[in-house]
């Protein structure tokens, strides 16, 4: 029996009108993947160590030192929330800042969010995309059975195990993308979380200094 090549590359060349939409798929998702690790990156330790010291600068009724703080913090999605917060604090009554502080949010968490529908696209497209040139590829592999007229299984095996690479290759990437996409998903819901929480108690060491004061 003739010996089948099981080179990686070689599978991946016989397999190409499936396997290379899907390297592809594999390159746009790794890039996706990096950037949003990076752009995400402690944003949840950021928020948390800000909110802190903006309360406690807040409840010493310190709104300029407040403000330094957020422009010295590194740029991150709670810099950008607590930034406009403080800005508009001046003479705003709370209502208007806590509109301020959801648009903010809601603004923020879709910049955090960017991109994320690649992944859970790549993530349920590539298997299909393998399957379908495992189909392909089987239809190939039985089409020369066809035109040589003899032999069994044996004459196909060859170019079956070539079309299942296409499969498997497949189903790789869509298991990696569901992973990132599900773990990144997960990061952006911890940051939402984190900066309801910050601008929560923003909003309520603004309100107690505003009530100490007199202010409404």
């Amino acid at each position: 029996m003739e010996n089948v090549n099981l080179d990686l590359v070689h599978l991946i060349q016989q397999g190409a009108i499936s396997t290379y939409p899907l390297l592809a798929c594999s390159v746009i998702m790794l890039g996706v993947v990096i950037e949003r690790l990076w752009s995400l990156r402690g944003a949840v330790s950021s928020t948390a160590s800000l909110t802190a010291e903006l309360v406690s600068l807040l409840a010493r009724g310190d709104l300029k030192g407040a403000a330094d703080a957020v422009r010295r913090n590194r740029p991150c999605p709670a810099r950008r929330v607590f930034g406009d917060v403080l800005a508009a604090a001046s003479g705003a009554p709370l209502p208007d800042l806590e509109r301020v502080a959801d648009e903010r949010q809601f603004e923020e968490i879709e910049g955090c969010g960017a991109y994320l529908w690649v992944l859970g696209t790549i993530g349920s497209s590539a298997p299909f995309i393998g399957l379908f040139g495992t189909v392909v590829g089987i239809m190939r592999a039985f089409h020369s059975m066809a035109l040589v007229g003899t032999g069994g299984f044996g004459v196909v095996a060859g170019g079956i195990s070539e079309a299942l690479i296409a499969t498997a290759l497949g189903l790789a990437i869509g298991i990696v993308a569901l992973v990132f996409y599900n773990y990144l998903q997960n990061r952006v819901e911890r940051i939402d979380g984190a900066l309801r929480i910050g601008s929560a108690r923003l909003l309520e060491a603004m309100a107690a200094v505003r009530r100490s004061h007199g202010a409404v």
